[in-house]
């Protein structure tokens, strides 16, 4: 497997890493094994210290790591930065919130009293994707740090650099050694480590493939999982609806990320009424886009995040050309060196279109005219995905009315789904299961243990 950095601005390869061998990857488990034998025992205060340095670091170093994500897939250099803040500040997030989302409930049985502990239950595996190289990390590991597991982390093998970079902040942050670590092995090894009876939980950030792979690793062998596998996100526009405020908010729900995002918003629901002026408005706004070089700061669009994210792409817009979608503007690759797609608007899907039931994960919007407000609902939920919603109305009791029939993890009104420490992250159907961030963020991996005291009177 190669394990790179290839800078998708101009497709040239930056650095190269080896593979782990078993050997290693063997003895850095053991290590996460016996970190665990102590650091179950610390303090949530001791805890605590470790994440907040690490959110410290992040924001002094911010300038330095957000141009490592920008060279390594392509993300525009401010998003990069604001990634590296909002990192930070789930780290903070769960240092100071742990202790309280943790603390023993106390129950009312029949006899005799007793309360549910939170407790570690050992080394977490997480494998964790390129296209948010260290927020995906840090809502992974910042909640099973303060749990008291520790984490092993597989990142994607095209952000080595990045990978590198989180691991060396713990390390500078104080933490012992085997409370987090970086495992550089393929996506097939990946798997296979689930089986290893020293790793008691797992968590996948990906494609769907690589959530049934692991998923599969996980229920032979009897373990917890989270998976958490992309999205089709509906984006509803009703006819009451503030259209330049829909329209400044559907450019910013497509493109952010360069697209490569699984809570962007893909398909543009407008009904009749408005369809027309949305539509248009939309079309004007992502035709005049800035495309360049991620680190120039007046791009807004960047290369997508590498070579064969682009190929794809390409290739899932020329099948569903040839199942009947129309291209209303874009729809191929610039003229230029790099891994770059111009932004695209497809029409005229319907069911077996690829475009119609695919998540298209780059600058492409698919866009779709319905009668009303129950063809909009219903389009909505026609997907496999099930991971979040916009839905877009001055009326909010109408918003929340349509957001209860939409069957998805998230549904947000008046904005592009969305993310942050204290809202929870998640879908239903192909989207996956399991919560992150928030406090059910921090319940997944936990043992949930009963104590109950008896008195010597209480029958049996």
């Amino acid at each position: 497997m190669a394990v790179q950095t290839i800078n998708p601005f101009n497709n040239e390869v930056v650095r190269t890493f080896d593979e782990m061998t078993d050997d290693t990857v063997d003895m850095l488990i053991s290590q996460s094994v016996e970190t665990y034998s102590t650091w179950k025992n610390t303090t949530y205060k001791d805890r605590a210290e470790i994440l907040h340095k690490v959110a410290s670091l992040m924001r002094e170093q911010k300038d330095h790591l957000a141009k490592t994500i920008t060279l390594e897939m392509g993300k525009l250099i401010a998003q990069a930065e604001g990634e590296i803040m909002l990192s930070a500040a789930i780290f903070d997030y769960y240092a100071t919130n742990a202790e309280e989302f943790l603390a023993d409930k106390h129950l009312d049985p029949e006899y005799g009293s007793a309360y549910v502990r939170s407790s570690p239950i050992g080394v977490i595996f997480g494998v964790e994707p390129w296209n948010f190289p260290f927020y995906q990390v840090a809502r992974f590991s910042a909640p099973n740090v303060m749990v008291g597991n520790t984490v092993l982390v597989k990142h994607a093998s095209m952000v080595p650099q990045c990978a590198i970079a989180i691991e060396d902040i713990f390390n500078e942050a104080g933490a012992p050694k085997g409370l987090y670590t970086n495992l550089f092995l393929s996506g097939e090894r990946a798997s296979a480590l689930v089986s290893d009876k020293r790793i008691k939980g797992v968590a996948l950030t990906g494609s769907e493939a690589a959530g049934a792979s692991l998923a599969t690793e996980a229920g032979k062998n009897l373990k917890k999982s989270v998976l958490e596998l992309g999205g089709n996100d509906a984006f509803i526009i009703l006819e009451d609806a503030d259209i330049e405020k829909a329209v400044e908010w559907a450019v910013v729900g497509r493109i952010n990320n360069n697209g490569e995002c699984c809570v962007a918003s893909k398909r543009f629901i407008a009904v009749e009424a408005i369809a027309d002026e949305f539509l248009e408005k939309f079309k004007n706004q992502l035709a005049n886009l800035v495309v360049g070089d991620p680190m120039d700061s007046k791009t807004e669009l960047g290369p997508m995040s590498s070579e064969e994210a682009a190929v794809n792409i390409i290739d899932q817009i020329n099948r569903s050309v040839d199942a009947g979608a129309t291209i209303l503007i874009g729809g191929k690759r610039l003229d230029r060196p790099g891994a770059f797609v111009e932004p695209t608007i497809l029409t005229n899907l319907k069911p077996g279109i690829p475009a119609y039931h695919e998540e298209i994960f780059g600058p492409i919007a698919s866009f779709y005219r319905v009668k009303d407000e129950a063809a909009a609902i219903a389009l909505a939920n026609d997907s496999d995905y099930g991971l979040g919603c916009s839905i877009f109305t001055q009326n909010i009791k109408r918003g929340e009315h349509i957001a209860s029939q939409i069957d998805a993890g998230m549904v947000f009104i008046n904005h592009p789904t969305w993310t942050q420490a204290d809202l929870p992250f998640g879908g239903t159907k192909n989207s996956g299961y399991g919560r992150e961030l928030s406090e059910l963020g921090i319940q997944e991996f936990v043992n949930k243990k009963l104590i109950r005291i008896s008195g010597l009177s209480d029958p049996l």
